[in-house]
């Protein structure tokens, strides 16, 4: 029985672990077992530290994560408190906006957050179309954090755009009654700390 090529994979191991023949070598190339011992006891060891450094019911404290978070917030309702808003950077998730003429709430899966927002807007209405156009610009501050969010911190701009068409009474577009149609988007982005 011949043995395999040399330079291929071992032929055949003798004595357990060993040791290994290759063809043509005739010696055997001796397997360092000490070594894995070795840096098996010396990850248990860590281990072992690590887990006794820790308290009870504690877990290691995460480090804080820092970036740009962006978010997007849209309703297509005039008339309700909460829009739905995406937000991603450091959080990446969606959930609800509850809105308030000076701070709005955002809450998602994993805890909520406070937004308060300051800023101009200018609107303009069409009155033979009964068109509604708002732009706005402003800043933003995030405080108030629950859950996952609980120290998250932070600040930026954001744009606002709502466009709507009013209902017409009396040959004249009311801007008492909800409109027929709208459409707000607000843009937000700035950094945040986590």
């Amino acid at each position: 029985m011949r043995g395999p090529v040399r330079g291929r994979a071992p032929a055949a191991c003798k004595g357990g672990n060993k040791s290994i023949r290759f063809a043509g070598e005739g010696k055997a190339v001796k397997r360092i077992t000490s070594f894995a011992a070795a840096a098996a006891s010396v990850v248990a060891a860590i281990a072992a530290a690590v887990w006794l450094a820790v308290p009870a019911g504690a877990s290691p404290a995460s480090p804080a994560v820092s970036g740009t978070e962006k978010f997007q917030i849209m309703s297509t309702s005039a008339t309700s408190s909460t829009s739905s808003v995406i937000a991603r950077g450091v959080v990446t998730a969606g959930g609800v906006d509850h809105s308030g003429s000076k701070v709005d709430t955002l809450v998602f899966p994993k805890g909520s957050f406070k937004v308060a927002h300051t800023g101009p807007a200018t609107q303009t209405l069409n009155p033979k179309t009964c068109l509604l156009t708002v732009t706005g610009n402003g800043t933003y501050k995030i405080s108030g954090g629950t859950g996952a969010y609980a120290t998250i911190t932070g600040s930026g701009t954001y744009t606002l755009s709502i466009l709507a068409i009013l209902p017409k009474s009396g040959g004249k577009c009311s801007t008492t009654m909800p409109p027929t149609t709208f459409q707000q988007i607000i843009k937000a982005s700035g950094p945040v700390s986590l």
